[in-house]
């Protein structure tokens, strides 16, 4: 009588009950399917976004470097994302940002279709307890940011035919600057009532303004004297106008230490030693690190974000990208999504009593 023949992988003398063989089979069968998945897993970014549209949602007016920036990004990542979906940019202004964040949060598809370049100051605002803002900032989907400031300003700019021609001009009796400003949420109110509050500089705040675009030709009509702009979006949006020297810089916010491009003018840090004062300077500067944020809403299937925050950053290291950015005056110093979420969790750690003062301060500036 013939024994029957022990699979290979069988030791002679375990029972013949082909628990083994299942084992085996179970294992060689797990590595097919998972390989099978992986494989899936890998095309199925591609397949979702060939010959789709991703929308590119700007907060912000045209004309300023949130929306040059937006069509920036928009021209090149899909190259980057697979699938290379097309991707189109919708301004979508209000409330300095926030609609359009809330959007993004609350509204929009969370399949990957819809981004948005967002104000810095919004994830703040939540942080602040912003009653506009429903959303919370650190659940939402960060790409990164083309920029951590690393070589920008935030500039109080004027035309060069305005007759104050220093900063300590604007401590003495009888001479005095008006700035123009959009609302709460935008950068260029916080800082120009940062500078009247608590500077103690002679500075007067009219807003209503829907982006940098319109104070500048507020600025050359004579209605205002200037803005607290950022210098990257000088260059990009003025870029004309920049290179004719029609404007003047008389100080620098967002940095601790003068750009270099700026030598002469001080830096908000260098005109108080008061330590509170400082300290809510540190809160408000915490949005410049991420200067130029991208995101998607909170929720999108985690292999389409990961490729789209992957794609972010390959896109940034691209030496054709850095060029362009650098041709339009765009300041390129990026970080991931990772960075700019731990940068919100740095500011949300911030001391309940200076984010109390800082409110406190921004709101009657506004009446």
């Amino acid at each position: 009588m013939k024994m029957p023949l022990r699979p290979a992988w069988s030791s002679p003398g375990k029972a013949e009950n082909g628990g083994e063989r299942r084992f085996a089979l179970a294992v060689v069968g797990s590595f097919i399917i998972a390989t099978i998945a992986g494989t899936a897993h890998a095309q199925s970014v591609a397949h979702f976004y060939k010959d789709r549209q991703i929308t590119m949602v700007v907060g912000n007016a045209p004309g300023g470097i949130n929306d040059i920036s937006a069509r920036f990004v928009a021209r090149y990542l899909g190259k980057f994302i697979p699938g290379r979906p097309t991707i189109v940019v919708e301004n979508e202004p209000g409330a300095g940002g926030i609609i359009a964040a809330n959007r993004l949060a609350n509204v929009y598809p969370r399949d990957g279709t819809y981004l948005a370049k967002l104000e810095r100051a919004v994830p703040l605002l939540a942080i602040q307890g912003d009653t506009n803002v429903h959303f919370d900032p650190l659940k939402l989907t960060w790409l990164g940011s083309l920029s951590s400031y690393a070589h920008d300003a935030y500039l109080m700019l004027l035309m060069a035919t305005n007759p104050i021609t220093s900063i300590a001009e604007l401590k003495q009796p009888g001479k005095s600057i008006t700035l123009g400003g959009d609302n709460a949420a935008s950068s260029n109110v916080i800082y120009a009532t940062i500078a009247k509050k608590i500077l103690g500089l002679n500075v007067k705040v009219v807003t209503g303004y829907r982006g940098a675009a319109p104070m500048f030709l507020a600025m050359q009509r004579g209605e205002i004297d200037g803005q607290v702009v950022g210098y990257s979006s000088v260059r990009a949006g003025q870029r004309t106008l920049w290179n004719a020297h029609a404007f003047r810089a008389l100080m620098q916010f967002g940095r601790k230490t003068r750009n270099r491009d700026f030598p002469d003018i001080p830096t908000a840090y260098e005109l108080t030693s008061d330590p509170a004062a400082r300290a809510l300077l540190n809160f408000a500067d915490l949005q410049f690190f991420i200067s130029l944020p991208f995101a998607a809403p909170p929720g999108v299937p985690a292999d389409r974000a990961e490729a789209l925050q992957t794609a972010f950053m390959a896109m940034c290291k691209k030496p054709e990208v850095i060029a362009a950015a650098a041709k339009l005056g765009i300041e390129m110093s990026p970080i991931d999504g990772d960075t700019v979420r731990a940068a919100i969790a740095k500011a949300a750690a911030t001391p309940r009593p200076i984010i109390d003062r800082y409110n406190a301060l921004l709101g009657p500036a506004l009446h």
